[in-house]
């Protein structure tokens, strides 16, 4: 690989591949389904996209074909923000697609809940190409953050040998945040990288060489036969940050300092899901999104589930983040207030559209109370409480009309952030 640049100059660079989804228009299974909505859908750059449309800089490296679906993709992820300056065009691999219904991805042998099918075709593909001689390490440390998956390992031995080489201590490199995405299918279908019992080892290694990871407490249990986050981080004990996600239950984050654990739990909002997948990077985003600000880990983890909250009510991969102030003001809530809200589909379009209101530069004070007002009415609206008391009720009620017409919340600055994220 060729020499790291000597300053990052872009917040987060992810690596991995991303392809073209084609889900079904009605309920079925896929031999029923007679037609398909197009999509895209990939672990790393669904986590550029929601970096980059909440306000930071965001480069995605891959590869595609030199084909339709390539120009898709491109086009879809450069829309949202994302540099794709570093996708290669590869003319003689295709660009990778699948087809699915609406659930969880499998993350063991066992036939998925409600029959969800996921069926790829991305063997042999642009993205399995890539390797230490093909993508340049400057381009990969061109990041504060270099974000990864475990979904890459699985691609090819040459994925697997890029993944070994970024994971590696070296010295100048950024932050190494890693989601494991245990795939057992991807694990089971492919050839090149390993045997299917492979796949749990070879993941639980990557991870010990990251800085930053996240796993869901489904994957520890199916690929590593552990339960329980004081099981996961006696498993991954050398990530100075571990992620323990469960799922509705909340997250647990593991966090040394001064050679010591330090543990937070923050419990996960009440959501009307509408698709669940395209949640577990939408966290992951929201988290590296207050891990570059600096902003203390509960906060991390409350503005992950509110990012995943976003994805959780649309159909796609991608949904629409919260503006930065809504978040803040959120994921400020005490707990009675948090534990009220429910929020439903359409909540991040209703706050958007009341910040565009609230920030018009020439309202008068008039206008300002009357906009305020609408905000209140807008808010309350997207983000349906639901208490057990009427005390919790009024005070998530109250702290979703002051969103916009509250003061910004104090948050350290991009220098101290970019420190914290440097030092560990």
């Amino acid at each position: 690989m060729t020499a790291a640049p000597s300053s990052p100059d872009v917040d987060v660079v992810c690596l991995g591949e991303s392809m073209v989804t084609f889900a079904p228009q009605r309920p079925g299974r896929l031999a029923d389904v007679p037609s398909f909505d197009r999509g895209i859908g990939g672990a790393e750059s669904n986590v550029a996209c929601c970096l980059a449309r909440s306000g930071h800089s965001a480069r995605w490296v891959s590869r595609v074909g030199a084909d339709g679906f390539g120009d898709h993709l491109v086009a879809a992820i450069a829309a949202t923000g994302v540099d794709t300056s570093a996708v290669q065009r590869d003319p003689a691999r295709p660009t990778g697609i699948y087809f699915r219904t609406a659930g969880e991805r499998a993350v063991s042998t066992a036939a998925p809940a409600g029959g969800s099918e996921v069926i790829y075709y991305r063997a042999g593909s642009a993205a399995a190409a890539m390797a230490p001689g093909v993508v340049s390490r400057a381009t990969l440390w061109s990041g504060r953050v270099l974000h990864l998956s475990g979904i890459t390992a699985a691609l090819s031995a040459d994925c697997l040998a890029l993944m070994r080489e970024l994971t590696a201590p070296a010295p100048g490199r950024p932050l190494i945040s890693f989601d494991v995405n245990y795939r057992v299918a991807l694990w089971r279908n492919q050839g090149e990288a390993g045997a299917p019992s492979t796949g749990p080892a070879v993941l639980a290694d990557l991870a010990r060489g990251c800085d930053l990871v996240f796993v869901g407490e489904d994957e520890a249990e199916a690929a590593w036969g552990v339960h329980g986050p004081a099981a996961i981080r006696a498993t991954l004990p050398e990530p100075a940050v571990l992620v323990v996600k469960h799922g509705a239950q909340g997250v647990t984050v593991y966090a040394r300092g001064d050679g010591e654990d330090t543990v937070t739990h923050a419990p996960a909002l009440r959501v009307e899901v509408i698709a669940s997948v395209g949640a577990g990077d939408a966290f992951a985003a929201g988290f590296l999104s207050a891990t570059l600000r600096g902003l203390p880990i509960f906060a991390r983890i409350r503005h992950g589930h509110l990012m995943a909250a976003a994805a959780l009510t649309v159909p796609g991969d991608l949904g629409t983040p919260p503006t930065r102030a809504l978040a803040d003001r959120l994921a400020a809530l005490d707990q009675n207030a948090w534990g009220a809200l429910r929020l439903a589909p359409g909540w991040t379009a209703a706050a958007a559209e009341t910040a565009v209101t609230e920030t018009a530069a020439t309202r008068t004070a008039a206008t300002r109370t009357a906009a305020t007002r609408t905000a209140a009415a807008k808010t309350t609206a997207a983000a349906k409480t639901v208490a057990a008391d009427t005390t919790a009720a009024d005070t998530a009620m109250a702290a979703a009309a002051d969103v916009e017409a509250g003061p910004a919340l104090e948050v350290p600055t991009v220098e101290t952030s970019n420190a914290e994220v440097r030092n560990r």
